[in-house]
């Protein structure tokens, strides 16, 4: 009986230091990065589009991807933000 216990036991720990702490983490930096978006910002979506933040609202962005070529995405598909510059350097 008391074996069991310490294997369920082990179980729970192994399965929260591999699977749930991290994938919480994961997600706290997400959010952090989708609020602190702003115009002007450089950024790489989901689907690797690369673009400038041109409009920021509450649930879409607007990427300019070309010049004078705009799209409109959810913020929730930004992986990434990139330093200043780098569009240029592509």
């Amino acid at each position: 009986m008391i074996t069991n216990v310490i294997f369920f036991a082990g179980f729970i720990v192994i399965f929260y230091l591999l699977i749930w702490r991290p994938q919480a983490k994961r997600a706290k930096e997400h959010k952090n990065l989708m609020g602190g978006l702003s115009k002007g910002d450089e950024v790489v979506t989901s689907g690797g589009m690369i673009g400038r933040i041109v409009k920021v609202t509450d649930d879409f962005i607007v990427l300019e991807v070309a010049e004078k070529v705009e799209v409109k995405v959810q913020k929730v598909a930004v992986t990434a933000a990139l330093p200043k510059g780098t569009i240029k350097d592509i």
